[in-house]
């Protein structure tokens, strides 16, 4: 059932316009992917395709408006004293069981858009200090690097986007990371 489209109420109805865009966006690229269809968003929207453009030049700018949540709170868990790489990495895991599109989006190999160079930065960040902290207490081995645990976060992310119900990713994710830990852990 797609939404109504609302009357025009002008410039007021911007703000509310880019939330239901994010919005309707967060659940196509859930459902459908990276891929999924701008027209089918700005539809959930309740607002047309020229609001949607006007808002988000493209796809990529969508998807990172998106993402920008999903970063922040993976920021503000590894901001917090205490936490742990397994945690950290535990939310990465339920945000791809989510959305397999923001986890591929940071993962994939560097791409030339400095957005996606900025996102992958904020994601490389915040797991540098839990890693660091788990090789000083000996649950992680030293040569372990940030970009292993990019590299495994994608492959992740490439298993889980090829299951279609979230029950199944769910137990997969649980898999995967059993054998990933293997590799990772002292």
């Amino acid at each position: 059932m797609s939404a109504t489209r609302r009357p025009n109420r002008g410039p007021s109805a911007a703000a509310g316009n880019r939330a239901a865009l994010i919005a309707a966006a967060r659940n196509a690229f859930a459902a459908s992917g990276y891929d999924a269809s701008l027209t089918d968003v700005a539809r959930a929207a309740g607002v047309g395709q020229g609001s949607l453009y006007r808002h988000f030049p493209d796809r990529l700018s969508l998807a990172l408006a998106v993402f920008d949540d999903s970063i922040a709170e993976l920021e503000a868990l590894a901001a917090r004293p205490g936490t742990t790489l397994e945690e950290v990495l535990a939310l990465v895991t339920e945000q791809a069981i989510a959305s397999t599109t923001f986890i591929r989006l940071v993962t994939m190999p560097p791409q030339p858009d400095p957005r996606i160079l900025e996102l992958r930065e904020r994601v490389q960040n915040l797991l540098e200090g839990g890693l660091a902290e788990a090789q000083r207490a000996g649950r992680v081995r030293a040569e372990v690097t940030t970009h292993d645990l990019l590299l495994a976060i994608g492959m992740l992310a490439l298993l889980l986007a090829e299951l279609p119900e979230q029950a199944g990713r769910t137990q997969a994710a649980e898999r995967i990371w059993r054998m990933l830990r293997h590799g990772i852990e002292t």
